[in-house]
């Protein structure tokens, strides 16, 4: 049996050795992560999760661990004890002289170990990417994927979800300070229609039925209000059966949260709280108040109800300005577009003065810039100062890829004229002065319009916005560039119609609180669910959305109300949510509650560039394992045990 593994224990980590530890004897565990020999001297740089220390083979020493480090080879596993001893001085060719040997890019820059016995663990096949920071951009994902436990050496990688099991310690503290209880929920319920498509799984001991992998825990935190525990929180993971974005995968955490006897006040109390403690554990930074704004605003401002409000460019709905002019402004689509009930809105672009773009993405870009062009002397592009009439046609290009019939724009020369303004040839001078008025524009500004129906404007002019904040170097890509903005968007409306079923329905469930006095248009007799608004929020962040939640519907006779506006009768509601409609009639307090996105939290807090740095083991966007080959084929006899059969995809 090895002395090191039968008699030796670690006496520290590789990060942990500093100028105080110089004279003493250590015991390092770790992989190799580069090895040098001088002919004389061999160095080796030790890695584990803590960092990385620089040991030395001096055959003066241990001749025998200086023949043993010569087979080193990278990724081994090997350990080794030595003397700690101060990097010193040492003669620079390139500067002529002697100087410091230390490296401050190093937790253990001052100091390096002289080993007098090393033995080998594990000798590790050639691996099939090095591991190192590099191998991000020079090895595809897929193949990273494929060897997820190598790519998790990679510092970068460890740091991030060392981050994210801080940020779990932090939730628990502090949950746990405020009264909560950590309670469970279980993974397999049944089926309930609900905003996503649920993942199924077939019960052996129940032939033909079928449990319902949670994409949430709500149902189950609000009995939890009904049983009496008061204040409840989970870490839980959840599931969805959905087509992936950018920011979504199969299956994620959250941090779920309800609460009885509360207001919505209370409950960004605690939320704002909890993420103050993030902040400040990670960061160390103290966040401000969150602001708030309204629902029907942040539309109106920004488009959509997740605003990212690092940069400008506010939207301007000129539906009020149109009106006003009629059929005789001159400006007949948009006057059209006002009797169809549709949205008009307008978004100032003012030229970028020198020095105002983001400086992280600056040095993104310069960086970027550089690995792509070895050539020390060529110059980095810079930011463009305004657009030219080829970048408005660019743009324009952009919103015709999201259905927009073109770009309507109008550049403010210096004397005040309106040009590249084609729609606006006819417009009266009055019109386009109450449209400058709006807008604040000024000379040198562009102006760019968007008009038709409202979901669509609003879609494609909060697209746009992000769009030209991009292209003016006024946001980081990904990430959150240290700007951290943190927003309440409060009071958005109950009910959504769906054109394709000619119904109303709940935009975010059917268990969420209507405002006082907004149930009087729950009565029949002044019946119009489009003016229902109720407790709902929503705290973003940067231009994402990191949770959401509502005040709920405790009162059984104002559900049935809700469930009626949505042409839900008796009958079908107890088919669907029985058991709950059961628990709300026995007493059940008052209750909210919200649920934050675990793995997009870490994503902002760590700023990285993708989701899937902050999971240890992540799904591509088509949902599968590349490491474990997962989802994969089973036999026969275990479908026939779980009475499944599997029938082939339709040709389309």
């Amino acid at each position: 049996m090895s002395e090191f593994i039968s008699k030796v224990k670690r006496t520290h980590s590789c990060g942990a050795l500093r100028a105080k530890d110089i004279g003493s004897t250590t015991v390092l565990f770790g992989w190799v992560s580069n090895r040098r020999d001088f002919g004389g001297l061999i160095f080796i740089d030790l890695r584990d999760r803590d960092g990385l220390t620089q040991v030395v083979f001096d055959p003066g020493i241990s001749k025998e661990a200086h023949t043993l480090a010569e087979s080193f080879r990278s990724e081994w596993v090997v350990g080794i004890r030595g003397e700690v001893r101060s990097r010193g001085m040492q003669f620079n060719k390139k500067e002529n002289k002697m100087m410091a040997a230390t490296n401050p890019n190093l937790a253990t820059g001052e100091v390096e170990v002289y080993v007098s016995y090393a033995e080998i663990f594990n000798r590790s096949e050639t691996p099939p990417f090095e591991v190192n920071e590099n191998s991000a951009t020079s090895t595809s994902e897929e193949k990273r994927l494929e060897h997820r436990y190598l790519d998790l050496r990679r510092p970068s990688l460890q740091k991030k979800l060392i981050t994210r099991s801080k940020m779990n310690a932090a939730t628990r503290a502090y949950f746990h300070e405020n009264g909560f209880l950590e309670l469970e929920t279980p993974f397999m319920g049944r089926y309930t229609p609900g905003g996503a498509r649920n993942f199924l799984v077939p019960s052996r001991l129940n032939p033909g039925k079928f449990y319902a992998l949670a994409e949430s825990p709500q149902l189950y935190k609000q009995l939890f209000m009904v049983a009496g525990f008061d204040r409840y929180f989970q870490i839980v993971k959840c599931f969805r059966d959905e087509d992936l974005r950018v920011d979504g995968l199969p299956e994620f955490t959250q941090i779920d949260v309800e609460m009885s006897c509360v207001k919505q006040d209370d409950i960004f109390e605690i939320i704002e709280g909890l993420l103050k403690r993030m902040w400040k554990e990670v960061h160390d930074i103290d966040l401000p108040a969150f602001p708030r704004l309204d629902f029907d605003e942040s539309m109106a401002r920004y488009g959509n109800d997740k605003p990212d409000l690092r940069f400008g460019m506010e939207h301007v709905v000129l539906n009020g300005v149109i009106e006003k002019f009629g059929a005789e402004g001159g400006v007949g689509p948009m006057w059209e577009t006002l009797q169809q009930k549709g949205l008009i809105k307008a978004m100032v672009v003012s030229p970028v003065a020198a020095g105002a773009h983001n400086p992280v993405v600056v040095k993104a870009k310069e960086e970027a810039f550089r690995k792509a062009n070895p050539n020390p002397t060529a110059k980095v592009p810079p930011p463009p100062h305004e657009f030219s009439r080829k970048d408005i046609e660019e743009l324009e290009l952009y919103v015709k890829g999201m259905g927009a019939g073109g770009l309507a724009r109008a550049k403010i020369a210096e004397n005040g004229d309106w040009t590249q303004a084609p729609l606006f040839k006819t417009a009266t001078p009055e019109l386009r002065a109450a449209i400058i008025e709006a807008t604040g524009a000024k000379a040198g500004d562009l102006i760019l319009f968007q008009f038709g129906p409202v979901a669509k404007v609003h879609t494609i002019m909060a697209n746009l916005r992000v769009e030209l904040a991009k292209r003016l170097w006024l946001i980081p890509e990904f990430g959150a560039g240290g700007n951290w903005n943190f927003l309440w968007v409060v009071n958005p409306p109950l009910f959504e119609y769906d054109e394709e079923t000619r119904h109303w329905a709940a935009a975010h469930h059917a268990f969420t609180r209507p405002m006082d006095e907004c149930l009087k248009y729950l009565e029949p007799e002044t019946f119009d669910p489009s003016k229902v608004y109720c407790y709902r929020y929503d705290v973003v962040l940067n231009g994402f959305e990191i949770g959401g939640g509502s005040i709920r519907l405790h009162d059984p006779e104002v559900q049935k109300k809700v469930f009626k506006a949505m042409g839900i009768g008796d009958e079908e509601a107890r088919s669907k949510f029985g058991f709950l409609l059961d628990a709300l009639k026995y007493g059940a307090p008052p209750h909210g509650g919200l649920a934050l996105g675990m793995d997009r939290l870490a994503f902002l807090i760590t700023e990285t560039e993708s989701l899937r740095d902050v999971i240890p083991f992540p799904k591509t966007s088509k949902g599968t394992d590349l490491m474990t080959q997962a989802p994969g084929d089973v036999d026969e006899k275990q479908l026939r045990d779980l009475f499944v059969k599997s029938v082939p995809p339709a040709k389309s």
